[in-house]
């Protein structure tokens, strides 16, 4: 006879891209971490079309705690992957942690007592008590600066490390903010950010060890023009969310509250 699952304290949400080489890692040392606090939890990892064997090393990791593979049925980006499961997980804390992000579980307790006081804890590589064990090249740094500086003109998110993959969110949060956010591509992180600010939701940065990965499957050049065209699409979509949000009845306002409380 099957049991039901009791709801999960935290649901892991671990968008993937031909990541055979690093998700096994990842997923043990998630599951190691998880288990040492005792409570239920759950894993999905969201495989963007992948081409390689990502999928058949999640599988062998075989039974145990509950990890999920959510397949897209071809590559859309990694903001449908992070939205797509975003919003199927049930937890009530929801971690993004990219495919790569296993150093980083160490600071995963300062993020949990950030979250006490706050909707989204942002994981920060430049925030204090930030250890980053390996700077990224320069030519990513020369041409990510004025992104960054574009991404605060456009949307007023005044967050330091917007692009950082490893975030914290309360479930009420994660759930009203990515049923609402819509780009695909890389700038899905400011969308979603700017958009939780403009609900009401309370946001924090905190440093957090990070190291940074030696070859980078993104290619800065190729994706900037494309996006810069999505964090136009963003600001459209984050101001026509806070309006429609700003025009529902009080009454509806306060459930949604007391359901985040």
């Amino acid at each position: 006879m099957l049991t039901a699952m009791a709801q999960p304290w935290m649901s892991v949400v671990v968008p993937a891209y031909n990541e055979e080489s690093t998700i096994l890692g990842t997923l043990t040392a998630l599951r190691e971490r998880l288990d040492e606090d005792g409570r239920p939890y759950e894993i999905l990892v969201v495989d963007n079309a992948s081409t390689d064997r990502t999928v058949a090393a999640v599988e062998s990791l075989g039974a145990g705690p509950a990890v999920r593979v959510l397949r897209n049925d071809l590559n859309r980006g990694k903001g449908y992957s992070v939205r797509r499961g975003m919003v199927e997980a049930t937890g009530s804390l929801r971690l993004l942690c990219d495919a790569d992000c296993a150093p980083s579980l160490v600071s995963l307790p300062r993020m949990v007592e950030a979250i006490e006081h706050a909707d989204i804890a942002i994981g920060s590589r430049l925030a204090p008590g930030a250890d980053v064990a390996r700077a990224q090249p320069l030519r990513r740094r020369l041409v990510g600066w004025p992104y960054i500086a574009l991404t605060r003109l456009l949307l007023r998110e005044p967050t330091r490390d917007v692009y950082c993959g490893f975030k914290l969110w309360r479930g009420v949060a994660a759930q009203a903010v990515f049923s609402r956010q819509g780009i695909d591509g890389w700038a899905f992180d400011a969308e979603s950010l700017a958009m939780a600010r403009r609900l009401g939701y309370r946001l924090t940065e905190v440093g957090i060890v990070w190291v940074n990965r030696e070859a980078s499957k993104l290619s800065i050049f190729r994706t900037l023009v494309p996006a810069v065209r999505d964090l136009l699409h963003a600001r459209r979509n984050v101001r026509s969310q806070a309006r429609a949000h700003a025009a529902l009845p009080a009454d509806t306002l306060a459930d949604s509250s007391e359901s985040s409380a």
